[in-house]
């Protein structure tokens, strides 16, 4: 047992541990996150809304669109009454200039009659006013005014365009009136066009000022939007009215974010969320899976796949890089259930897509696909022995993608188009996921871990180490092999590591190879040890530990087999020749760490196993007979002893596992060495 002092200093470097793993893992994630400055929305007039309901969450007005404002512009432009000054001396001057005419050279019948009928038109046609051709037409036509103001003694009166005569005008209606008494072509004699002039002039600064003061009055909202109002529910229209809501909850959005306020509210907010759901993970590995802090890269590899799998996410979202569902997301969870469990998987999974969906828009749908994909991926892959099932959970992965969404759509939308740009989104994801194999090949050699994958081609007798022990000391491989088979039965049955253990149990005395005389399973009649003494054959026995780590280095077999091969016996002794040692020397002081094995004693339920099954076996082959009881005393003998003396203190194998193996163990060697029956002789009677 580790002592009070040791347990103190374990219990604060695993809490410093955990308290560094969740800041750096939120800190990271944080600087990365996008701050949400773009509006995560695509829309387009009159195409369906392709998300979730969007509720507004704060009041903000509806802005009218460049057309609208546009064309009340026009319509403020063309309303507009243009100022002009009228000049009132113009009318008398050009009726003067028509009694002067008159006096000099307009001498005839009627001449005077002629004159007064002209002096009241050109009355009429002033009071009205006058415009230069030019003018009237740019006025009527180009700037398509209805009424202009004439200003008089500084008053200004609305005048319809159509009371306004132009020079022609004027000219056409004194040539038109009351022609019956007054001929046009004697009226043509009297240079009308000298007595027809602009009365009415343009006040350009007037104008200018009033018209600039109409338009910057025109408003640039059309009523609000209040906070908690919806906006859109997924599957509708955006029609030009939710178009212009939209773009305006976009416009007032983007300026929410770039206020000048000082406090980084996104940011706190973000924080706190990231921070909230590392620390329910490492409640979660505190509570059920401390014995991952046993080992600091096991607690690394979960939080650095979830936090580079976010970081890519963030960068992906904002530089808008392809889209997120092309993301292999599920190859987080593959990976830690291949190194770790199904459990651990499925949580730190549920809290990498939290996070992602932070940065999304459609964060409903994202979160809900990600979440069945993900389970489903770790049942599909729960023991990764062959190549060939990356290939076919990619495929089941991808046909989940596409029956849920389709699903998805189909209630949301209630119609049967579907937005091919995410079916090639979930193509891109489940080719990506192909690449698990090489990434799980690179996850072991950085961080050490041993896959399924490994595992089974070590176990592969045709290894060129196995083979040597085939060869070598067959008895010390057949004794593995059998060690193989109880192991794995035992884990299979307390659900322990199946494949680690029965791998492990086929290197556990790979070091006898160097000197398999010396151990009796190989051996042939005759024993070496009887011209050693005790202590020699001790050392020569207990060797093969260190014997079996030198060739696993040499042969570069993982490190979770070579502990294997150092805690099968753990800190046990050569029992058989520490007591005859004792019983040669009984008045003798004997030194007892010459028959002690290096150790250490096993740390997990895989290598508690391996112990048990290993000395069950070894044990066993020196019964004299085979019978029910003898077996059960055997096992019982043997498991009580080892946990009597503490082998398994420091491992997390309990004592329900430890009754549950030894049942397995007692089963099984009564299958093994089963006795047959005896078959009756015939009688040979005459």
């Amino acid at each position: 047992m580790k002592s009070t002092k040791q347990q103190k200093r374990t219990y604060w470097t695993r809490l410093m541990m955990k308290f560094v793993l969740v800041i750096v893992s939120t800190a990271l994630v944080v600087y990365f996150m996008p701050r949400g400055d773009e509006f995560g929305y695509k829309y387009e007039l009159n195409t369906p809304w392709n998300y979730g309901l969007l509720i507004a969450n704060t009041k903000f007005p509806i802005l009218k669109n460049d057309s609208t404002i546009r064309k009340e512009r026009e319509m403020t432009m063309r309303n507009f009454q243009p100022y002009y000054n009228y000049d009132p001396s113009v009318r008398d001057s050009m009726v003067n200039r028509l009694y002067k005419y008159a006096a000099n050279e307009w001498q005839g019948q009627n001449a005077t009659m002629y004159v007064d009928h002209i002096a009241d038109l050109l009355d009429t046609i002033y009071k009205h006013g006058v415009l230069l051709s030019d003018d009237y037409t740019r006025v009527a036509e180009t700037e398509h005014h209805k009424s202009i103001r004439k200003v008089h003694d500084n008053m200004a009166v609305s005048v319809p365009l159509s009371k306004v005569f132009s020079l022609r005008s004027a000219y056409a209606y004194i040539m038109k009136q009351d022609t019956a008494r007054y001929s046009q072509l004697v009226l043509q004699q009297y240079n009308i066009n000298e007595l027809i002039q602009q009365n009415l002039f343009y006040d350009k600064m007037k104008s200018d000022e009033e018209l600039d003061e109409l338009l910057q009055g025109i408003s640039s909202y059309n009523g609000f939007v209040q906070a908690g109002q919806k906006i859109v529910d997924r599957g509708e229209t955006v029609t030009e009215e939710v178009y212009d809501v939209l773009h305006s909850y976009e416009k007032d959005y983007e300026r929410r974010n770039i206020s000048d306020t000082k406090i980084p509210y996104k940011t706190i907010g973000q924080t706190i969320f990231i921070l909230v759901i590392f620390i329910s993970l490492i409640t979660y590995l505190t509570l059920f899976r401390s014995d991952y802090f046993e080992n600091a890269r096991n607690v690394t590899l979960i939080f650095v796949l979830p936090v580079l799998f976010c970081i890519i996410a963030s960068l992906m979202v904002s530089h808008k890089i392809l889209n997120v569902f092309m993301l292999p997301v599920c190859l987080v969870p593959i990976v830690i259930r291949v190194f770790m469990d199904s459990r651990t998987a499925f949580m730190f999974h549920c809290g990498m897509v939290l996070i992602i969906s932070m940065m999304l828009a459609n964060n409903y749908e994202f979160i809900i696909l990600q979440l069945v994909t993900g389970m489903v991926a770790i049942q599909t892959l729960r023991e990764l022995s062959q190549r060939s099932q990356i290939v076919r959970t990619a495929f089941i992965i991808f046909l989940v993608y596409v029956i849920f969404y389709t699903g998805y759509s189909l209630h949301h939308e209630n119609d049967i188009k579907m937005d091919t740009w995410m079916y090639i989104c979930f193509t891109v994801n489940c080719v990506l996921l192909l690449f698990t194999y090489p990434f799980l090949w690179m996850l072991e050699k950085m961080f050490g871990f041993t896959s399924d994958v490994t595992l089974v081609e070590l176990s592969n007798v045709h290894n060129p180490l196995l083979q040597r022990m085939t060869e070598v000391a067959p008895g010390t491989f057949q004794h593995s092999m059998q060690v193989a088979n109880l192991s794995a039965e035992v884990a299979n049955k307390i659900g322990a590591k199946a494949q680690l253990v029965r791998t492990g149990a086929l290197y556990h005395d790979i070091g006898k190879i160097e000197r398999p005389v010396f151990f009796t399973e190989n051996q042939n009649g005759l024993s070496p040890h009887k011209h050693l003494t005790p202590l020699k054959s001790a050392e020569v026995i207990i060797a093969h530990v260190k014997n079996g780590v030198s060739l696993a280095e040499k042969n570069h077999i993982p490190e979770s087999i070579k502990r294997f091969i150092t805690t099968h016996h753990g800190r046990g002794k050569a029992k058989y020749f520490y007591i005859t040692y004792k019983n040669e020397h009984p008045d003798e002081d004997v030194d007892e760490t010459a028959f002690t094995y290096p150790g250490p004693n096993p740390s997990t339920k895989e290598e508690a196993i391996l112990m048990m099954c290993d000395s069950v076996e070894a044990a066993s082959r020196s019964l004299p007979e085979y019978t029910e009881d003898s077996i059960n005393q055997l096992v019982d003998k043997i498991i009580d002893g080892q946990v009597t003396e503490g082998f398994f203190s420091d491992c997390s194998i309990t004592f329900k596992e430890i009754g549950v193996a030894k049942a397995v163990l007692k089963d099984k060697l009564k299958t093994i060495y089963h006795t047959r029956i005896s078959y009756p002789e015939l009688n040979n009677e005459e």
